[in-house]
């Protein structure tokens, strides 16, 4: 290019950068230039020369003993181990399952200096709250697993938890003639009242609130504390078809029907947790819906790159698709002889 405008390969540089005076007639002669042979400035390879570090933010629950969690994990190092050669670091806040926790988490994050932020807004009200004061900084936020953003303002990756919950009562209608009784169990921690366990719920009523021709469903539900799940009792299922668990702990209800040799009841619930496979395997689960937190993990930090290294265009919101697992497309089934 400095050939081309005749002038020196550091005047080109000066131009390009908006540094130091420049004579009108050379500016005026490179960017002529530019537009003729669309030149684009290698931002990865200045970021390299300037050895230019990008310091992400990771702000989620504990991990420990926590299988879902712990594949967020695990798709967020592979996308750190990926980028890290173009200057791409990861500072890390874990919050107990706590509101204690949660906040004394939020004081270090809003303290902390950094390029960009990933969060997964566990606790609703306190997560909004987070939110409202740390856009005061102006830098890019993604969510994963709930998105809390209503008006799109901040990235989201994962599920429409609505449209799960919506599919969840489309798997619960399927073959069903006579009236069926389903039961919506809740096993909950302190703090699940987020956002995307509410909309899995109100997505479930509402696909039959879409086909008021199934009118030969009734529809009941329990709640208990995660803490408590040995309250379940034979009264419980008393006449219930189908159980749908709006979150990852299918298995316990699933390991209840077995013990007490309860057949004949369909359960519904969410991710491919060890325990769930183990009585999807078994015939006991009929379907889980695979939220894919690994790729949540791996596409929010991707898009923070794509973003703020790569300075390119990207869409806001990543919905990861709806995949329904059964015991026949998970662990094939073994061919009789």
């Amino acid at each position: 290019m400095a050939e081309l405008a005749n002038v020196s390969p550091g005047t080109v540089d000066r131009i390009i950068h908006n540094r130091g005076q420049v004579a009108q007639e050379n500016v005026d002669k490179v960017n002529a230039i530019i537009e003729q042979y669309g030149y684009k400035r290698n931002i990865l390879a200045s970021n390299l020369a300037l050895n230019k570090k990008f310091h992400f933010a990771v702000f989620l629950p504990q991990y420990e003993n926590l299988e879902y969690w712990k594949s967020q994990i695990a798709g967020i190092e592979k996308a750190a181990v990926e980028f890290h050669k173009f200057g791409i670091v990861l500072d890390y806040f874990f919050y107990d399952f706590n509101e204690v926790s949660f906040k004394e988490s939020v004081k270090k994050v809003l303290e902390f200096d950094c390029d960009g932020l990933l969060f997964a807004p566990i606790f609703y009200e306190e997560s909004v709250r987070f939110l409202k004061e740390y856009e005061k900084k102006n830098i890019p936020i993604v969510m994963i697993d709930s998105n809390i953003d209503s008006n799109n303002k901040h990235a989201y990756v994962g599920q429409d938890a609505f449209q799960s919950g919506y599919l969840a009562g489309r798997l619960s209608s399927f073959a069903v003639k006579n009236e069926r009784q389903i039961l919506i169990f809740k096993i909950t921690r302190e703090i699940e009242s987020t956002s995307v366990y509410l909309q899995r719920i109100d997505g479930f009523y509402s696909f039959f609130k879409d086909h008021d021709e199934l009118t030969n469903f009734k529809f009941s539900e329990i709640t208990i504390k995660d803490s408590g799940i040995d309250q379940l009792n034979l009264e419980m299922f008393s006449g219930i078809n189908s159980v749908f668990v709006p979150n990852s702990r299918a298995y316990i209800v699933a390991r209840f029907l077995e013990q007490n040799s309860i057949k004949g009841v369909r359960i519904i619930g969410y991710d491919l947790l060890k325990e769930n496979i183990e009585y999807l395997n078994k015939g006991v689960i009929d379907f889980l819906i695979n939220q894919r937190p690994e790729e949540q993990g791996y596409m929010g930090i991707a898009h923070l790159y794509k973003k703020l290294v790569l300075q390119e265009a990207v869409e806001n919101t990543h919905y990861i698709p709806l995949e329904i697992i059964l015991k026949e497309n998970y662990f094939p089934a073994k061919k009789t002889v």
